[in-house]
């Protein structure tokens, strides 16, 4: 782990550095706040040194100048950067920049302390007569996953604590792959956090390295909502493969066994078809070469986005069969719970 010489001014990071220790983990502090990595020269090796680093870096204030993040929620509020799991289709590849090391912010306090100024002024739960209930939605894993960086950085717990401090119509978010909850249990959430669980069926768990199980990952939901929180399934990406009406009718069947008798269970689900750029499919043929995600064009269009992009999504009657499959499954394994979006 590697700590620049900025970042050692806040007391979060010298917790942060405490906890590392304690875990038997490297720390190097280093002598100013420039990441010099000395990566191999060999790309396979270079991304998995990268990987396989946390550097503790200071949020500069473009990062703290909150951007919308649709469908999801309002705002994006970014507690770090990068992921150390290993998926083949993940959506970091091409929107960071440079080697994929995840940077963790030491300034968490100056980040939870503008987010008062962005109340009311989203424009998916603010002001959304379905969602309304949810107040202002601060989405905090739109460009990592904090559950995986928690045992070392403890920030999601100190922003779930916030959280629940802040007497306000508002609510922190986040989605995860992995399992160890048990932090965040015994925490004063006030019910203003939730959390969904990331899955897919395990004929896809070969793209998903380094996760925890997806039966580990319901489980801690359950944990989760008996603790009082929200609680969500993020389905993604869904993988429009041969046999996926019944590795999915599996996955449904399985979560609301997972979620069965839970009372007052207050339950979402996000649905996410895969979809991917040109630039990411470059990235992640580099990192994975040899994986057997389909990223070919056969049942794909090019879709445009509102900033002058293109992305490869399924086509319109792929679309509509899966979404006709998810809808009426989703009436059946889990009957209590909201679909937030399908895109």
């Amino acid at each position: 782990m590697l700590i620049t010489r900025s970042a050692m001014a806040f007391a979060h990071v010298r917790a942060i550095a405490e906890r590392a220790a304690a875990w038997g983990v490297d720390v190097v502090t280093l002598p100013g706040d420039r990441l010099a990595l000395g990566l191999p020269d060999d790309p396979r090796r270079a991304y998995a040194a990268a990987k396989s680093t946390l550097a503790v870096v200071v949020a500069p204030p473009s990062k703290r100048r909150l951007q919308p993040i649709a469908p999801s929620a309002d705002w994006r509020v970014d507690l770090a950067e990068g992921c150390p799991a290993h998926c083949s289709y993940c959506y970091l590849a091409g929107s960071l920049k440079g080697p994929p090391i995840t940077r963790a912010y030491a300034n968490l306090d100056e980040i939870l302390d503008a987010l008062p100024a962005y109340l009311g002024q989203g424009t998916i739960t603010s002001r959304s007569r379905t969602r309304a209930q949810e107040g202002t939605t601060f989405e905090a894993s739109c460009y990592t996953d904090p559950l995986a960086l928690e045992p070392i950085t403890g920030s999601l717990s100190a922003a779930i604590a916030w959280f629940g401090r802040w007497e306000a119509p508002a609510q922190l978010r986040f989605t995860s792959k992995f399992a160890d909850v048990a932090p965040l249990l015994a925490l004063d959430h006030q019910r203003r956090t939730r959390m969904r669980a990331s899955i897919n069926p395990r004929m896809f768990a070969r793209f998903e390295g380094g996760t925890s199980p997806v039966a580990d990952r319901l489980a801690a939901l359950r944990r989760m909502a008996l603790a009082g929180y929200p609680v969500g399934l993020t389905i993604a990406p869904i993988i429009a493969a041969e046999g996926w009406r019944e590795a999915y009718g599996e996955l449904l069947t399985q979560a609301g066994a997972a979620l069965a008798d839970l009372p007052d269970l207050d339950l979402t689900i996000e649905l996410i078809t895969h979809r991917f750029t040109s630039g990411s499919k470059a990235v992640l043929d580099s990192w994975y070469p040899g994986s057997s995600l389909d990223m070919g064009p056969r049942n794909r269009v090019t879709k445009h986005t509102k900033f002058g992009t293109e992305k490869q999504v399924y086509d319109t009657e792929t679309m509509r069969t899966l979404r006709a499959f998810f809808e009426g499954g989703i009436a059946t394994a889990l009957p209590s719970a909201r679909i937030l979006y399908w895109t």
